[in-house]
């Protein structure tokens, strides 16, 4: 069963050449989003709307905002292109089960466009739609030239073996190239929710091994690769690192401090991390790093808490292990399913949700006592809960700018792919001899270096060093716009990137202009 939708309006830079291999699909002008009664009337969630217009009820704040023409204010906000199928895998036992798959192209305003693939249960059209919108409005915020995208696959990865989960995502990018939704110049998958290095690896090997050998840079159709796959090192802990940089460059801020009234620096805040996959590991194992206190961790059937701090490592270590944190030896407190989701309520200085949509809503959002939330997931506050928290003096940082960090080192992985040299390759060493000439240098004036601190700097930047450097920019820049655009206008930090955003695309439809044929 397909589905697929596209429409008309796109800039002359969406209608150049794809990629080799890529099928083109005929543009067909209808709206496959369902009309905003039924969604209010039959897809609430405790009295909030869905993600879909969630989405759109921060984009239209934003909007208000500006003097942008009406016409492409609707340009911008629609989705352009979806891609619905299903397709029958065999499992181990030799039965038959249909799988649900998609994948959302929102904005062709930059190509190609980016954005994860999702494995869950939940998975739906509404969701990949909303998804690949703030994908959209995230590379804009931190400056990156794709457009926006996301794909799902309706399964519960915990259900399924190795050797299943390798067929389906196989046969997920046989179908995404079949239908024009995959190629280095055209769609460009990398992980999610229940997918990693192990699932783009295979999707890389499957679309080298069939089309590769018409494309030259097969190696960029997926990011967030396996290092052996052609990934880049730093790739894997970019979006729990990027929510870091972005923290500590909103607490070394002077105006964001004095604004809220707090303390400057990261060193000894306490945090409390909701979800504790990739990116709320990673993001707390940095703030271990830096001098902060994670007192707590939430998952969806368990809790820990400790006053003292948990040991980051050795609380995944034991996660890995059990399958659970509950009975984690080195906590005060922890909890099963039933009690879990109310340890987001404990009191802390950052609260980061790092789990899935909607876990701040107006059903909790009243109890939350951090001073900060430092949004890890993509869409975990929902409007209403936004606007009881900033009520409540709490400052929110928003998605679309804190888990940024993964596209942006997708980004430079994409860009490595298609130069084919590693970054640093061509100029390590080149380095060290400048830096060596240099410590010589001083030393023949008469200044003395340590030899111990001269090895350490006189080393020539790694790939792991160059990507952390572009990374900690990328972060800085868009934070500091944001900050200045909130304070100019008067607006939260979400509207303020999300007007950031729609001015970056909308410079972008202007300076292409908009096709009508």
């Amino acid at each position: 069963m397909l589905r697929l939708s596209r429409h008309l309006a796109r800039p002359t830079a969406a209608l150049l050449p794809r990629a080799r291999g890529s099928a083109s699909i005929p543009h067909v002008p209808k709206s496959t989003e369902a009309p905003l009664d039924h969604i209010e009337k039959q897809e609430q969630n405790m009295g909030e709307p869905r993600f879909l217009e969630c989405v759109k009820i921060n984009f239209d704040k934003a909007a208000d905002h500006l003097s942008v023409d009406p016409g492409l204010l609707e340009v911008i906000k629609a989705c352009n292109s979806v891609l619905r199928i299903s397709f029958p895998i065999r499992r181990d036992d030799g039965s038959i089960q249909v799988i649900k798959a998609y994948r959302a192209q929102h904005s062709h305003h930059f190509m190609p466009t980016k954005g994860g693939v999702r494995f869950s249960d939940k998975v739906d059209l509404q969701e990949v739609e909303a998804l690949a919108s703030l994908m959209t409005y995230k590379c804009a915020v931190v400056n990156v030239p794709f457009g926006g995208a996301k794909g799902g696959v309706t399964i519960n990865p915990r259900d399924y073996s190795v050797r299943e989960l390798e067929r389906i995502t196989r046969r997920y990018t046989v179908e995404l190239h079949k239908y024009g939704f995959l190629g280095p110049g055209v769609d460009v998958p990398a992980p999610d929710v229940g997918t990693g290095a192990r699932e783009m690896s295979w999707m890389k090997d499957t679309y080298t091994s069939l089309y590769g050998n018409k494309d030259l840079s097969a190696s960029a159709v997926v990011t967030g690769k396996a290092i052996t796959a052609g990934g880049i090192d730093g790739r894997t802990e970019a979006t729990g690192l990027g929510v870091f940089m972005a923290t500590k460059e909103f607490l070394d801020s002077n105006e964001f401090c004095d604004r809220h009234k707090f303390a400057h620096g990261v060193k000894g805040k306490t945090v409390i991390v909701q979800g504790y996959g990739n990116v709320g590991y990673w993001a707390a194992k940095f703030f271990e790093q830096a001098g902060a206190k994670v007192v707590g961790v939430v998952e969806y059937n368990s809790a820990v808490f400790c006053n003292a701090g948990l040991d980051v490592d050795a609380l995944k270590e034991f996660q890995g292990k059990s399958g659970t944190l509950q009975g984690f030896p080195g906590c005060d407190t922890s909890c099963g399913a039933e009690e879990a989701v109310h340890y987001m309520e404990r009191e802390c200085d950052i609260l980061i949700p790092a789990a899935l949509e909607r876990s701040i809503n107006r059903t909790n959002a009243a109890q939350i006592k951090a001073k900060i939330v430092a949004e890890g997931a993509n869409g975990p506050t929902t409007p209403a809960a936004e606007e009881i928290l900033l009520k409540n003096g709490v400052a929110v940082l928003p998605d679309m700018l804190m888990n940024a960090g993964g596209v942006v080192v997708s980004y430079f992985e994409w860009v490595q792919n298609l130069q084919h040299v590693s970054f640093g390759r061509m100029t390590k060493r080149w380095e060290e001899k400048g830096k060596k000439s240099f410590i010589k240098a001083l030393r023949k004036s008469g200044v003395a270096v340590d030899q111990t601190i001269s090895h350490s700097i006189g080393e020539g930047a790694t790939e792991r060093d160059i990507v952390y450097s572009g990374l900690e920019d990328s972060m800085a820049v868009a934070v500091k716009k944001t900050l200045r655009t909130a304070k100019d206008r008067n607006v939260c930090y979400r509207t303020a990137a999300f007007i950031n955003a729609i001015d970056r695309v909308e410079q972008a439809y202007l300076t292409n202009g908009i096709t009508s044929f």
